[in-house]
């Protein structure tokens, strides 16, 4: 038996709709074996994040050894990197390790609205773990603030994936729903041809960790061996049956459902 193994190396959220926990919810729900890298620990619930504390650069460095010296991966995704030298730790080790299918989210700003990527951290997401990457997956400010362009329009948007593709990533989706439209647009573009996801705007604020969620769910499809765009396809389905079928839980901006997609595919049969 053949077990797809996914890495994911981001910060640990308490209130477990994103980060880590997200993670290897997803990974286990598409039939992943999920294995992880704790880069920051952070006090969060629906109603905000209290507190950051990111892991010592050596603890991160041990734990990404303990998994490329022992178990491997068939995938991994970044998160939550928090500053420029966690970020360029964390490109050394992928590099040493030869790791592929590599899924750069680059997580900059929470739900409700505190920062999770020091400004500085920018330029090193951009020069060090961008060019390692199979697929980046920013929402439209994320695309801003690494592109450096205004986003208004669906061009727009092409335009600041041609700029990501161009600083070396191989494919980038980058995340509609920061949009104002009635559908959600998300935008996927190999480095030759743009493909365009449309799907009805969800009126909900149960959403938090939908971009973790996400990119999680290309990572597990990734270790199975499915190519990528497939893989964005089966993550765009099971995002939207975690915020579609919502959970309540929260005063503020609440979990997805992790369990929704593969509740649905078992009633489907």
């Amino acid at each position: 038996m053949i077990i797809a193994k996914a890495l994911t190396i981001a910060g640990s959220d308490s209130g477990g709709g994103a980060g880590i926990q997200a993670d290897l919810k997803t990974f286990q729900e598409l039939d992943a074996y999920g294995m992880s890298i704790i880069t920051a620990v952070t006090a969060q619930n629906t109603l905000g994040v209290h507190g950051v504390y990111p892991v010592p650069i050596e603890g991160i460095v041990e734990q990404i050894d303990a998994i490329g010296n022992d178990m491997g991966t068939n995938a991994l995704k970044t998160g939550m990197l928090f500053s420029s030298e966690i970020i360029e730790a964390v490109s050394e080790r992928i590099h040493h390790y030869q790791w592929d299918n590599v899924v750069i989210d680059p997580v900059m700003i929470a739900k409700g609205g505190a920062k999770l990527l020091q400004d500085e951290a920018v330029n090193a997401l951009i020069d060090t773990l961008i060019p390692l990457s199979t697929v980046v997956t920013p929402n439209i400010p994320e695309a801003e603030m690494i592109t450096n362009r205004k986003i208004n329009t669906v061009e727009d948007r092409k335009k600041a994936a041609k700029d990501i593709v161009q600083m070396g990533a191989t494919s980038v989706v980058m995340k509609g729903g920061h949009g104002s439209a009635d559908d959600v647009v998300d935008l996927f573009f190999d480095g030759e041809t743009f493909v365009e996801m449309t799907s009805p705007r969800i009126d909900t604020r149960h959403t938090h960790g939908t971009g973790c969620t996400f990119s999680a769910a290309i990572t597990a499809e990734l270790a199975k061996g499915v190519e990528i765009k497939q893989a964005v396809l089966t993550a765009k389905d099971f995002i939207r049956a975690a915020i579609e079928t919502e959970l309540g839980i929260g005063e503020g901006h609440g979990p997805t459902n992790h369990w929704a997609y593969k509740k649905r595919s078992v009633k489907s049969f």
